[in-house]
């Protein structure tokens, strides 16, 4: 096929075809020619792209197609509707999708904390170096643990959920970079061997884990989460396979900035946890035992419903009518 002659013989045929599709008002006459050269087109595009693949004359009236669709199709859609989508498939997928990369970041934090924790309590200079023997004995006896009862439950709830949203959507927005994720994660790694460190010196370790777990089950959970899905929009930057580093990456970003939205619910769960659970007088066992339920349901839902999506084909992209005709890619 002689692509530049195809093109010159159905320019004006095209061009037509747009200038009815940009065209605000259309009458009956008009709307049927639409939907004839629409079609005309359609037949245009596929012999392109049988013989010639793809080619700036492909891609130019593919854009054309898409405008003329979108003014025949695009009546407006009640947002409501695409809500059970988003929560029932597209958000699980994308929880799901990121499960390994979760994990890997979970046991790297878990080294790093651990490591902090032993070195730093294993040297009392090294503890000694944290404060004056009487700032450190104030914080494991007293200000560890009102840290979460000294404002009211609903305050303390919502500054932490704000706080942990932002963190994770950080996370996950600027984690193209593979900086920013590490950093995060390092960060509170270091912040919670060194507090672990410092009660264990007061022999208030388990004081450190009946506060700490109830609600950090679920919330470094979610942060594992944001941080993973930060780090695979990076790699899909870095390595993206048989795509453009383009498509690979506005692929991950469309499946994995969903993954934000998602972690402000599962995050407002862990918030409500460490303002009505962690701070309560009951026995450890119950606090561990809602925390660990909270967790359990969160799980679940990445786990088992996202596994669910993800065998329907759902990755947490938009669908192939909503980004347009796919790119081709050889072999």
């Amino acid at each position: 096929m002689d692509l530049d002659a195809l093109t010159a013989a159905h320019r004006e045929e095209w061009a037509r075809l747009d200038e009815l599709s940009r065209t605000r008002r259309l009458d009956g006459e008009s709307v049927d020619e639409l939907v004839t050269r629409y079609r005309a087109a359609s037949a245009d595009l596929a012999d392109i792209k049988t013989s010639a693949g793809r080619s700036p004359q492909a891609d130019h009236l593919s854009l054309v197609l898409a405008r003329a669709r979108l003014r025949l199709t695009g009546a407006s859609e009640n947002v409501l509707r695409r809500i059970p989508r988003f929560f029932a498939l597209q958000l699980p997928a994308a929880l799901y999708g990121a499960r390994w990369a979760t994990l890997a970041v979970a046991v790297g934090f878990a080294l790093a904390a651990t490591l902090v924790g032993a070195w730093i309590g294993g040297d009392p200079a090294l503890v000694a170096t944290l404060g004056t023997e009487a700032q450190l004995s104030s914080y494991a006896q007293d200000e560890f643990t009102a840290y979460y009862s000294e404002n009211p439950a609903a305050v303390f709830a919502g500054t932490v959920w704000t706080n942990n949203a932002w963190i994770a959507a950080q996370c996950v927005l600027f984690g193209v970079s593979g900086i920013w994720p590490v950093y995060v994660i390092m960060q509170n790694a270091v912040g919670i061997g060194t507090s672990a460190a410092v009660m264990a010196a007061f022999d208030r370790l388990d004081v450190f884990f009946a506060f700490i777990l109830p609600h950090g089950l679920l919330e470094l959970t979610c942060i594992f989460v944001a941080a993973a899905a930060g780090l695979q929009i990076f790699w899909a930057w870095v390595a993206p396979g048989r795509r453009s580093r383009s498509a690979a990456l506005a692929a991950a970003g469309r499946s994995l900035v969903t993954v934000a939205i998602g972690l402000v619910f599962a995050l407002a769960l862990s918030g409500v946890v460490e303002g009505y659970v962690t701070p309560q007088p009951w026995p450890w066992p119950v606090k561990l035992a809602l925390g660990a339920l909270a967790l359990a349901v969160f799980l679940v839902y990445m786990l088992v419903i996202g596994r669910r999506a993800h065998r329907r084909g759902e990755t947490g992209d938009l669908t192939e009518y909503e980004t347009g005709a796919p790119e081709l890619v050889s072999g």
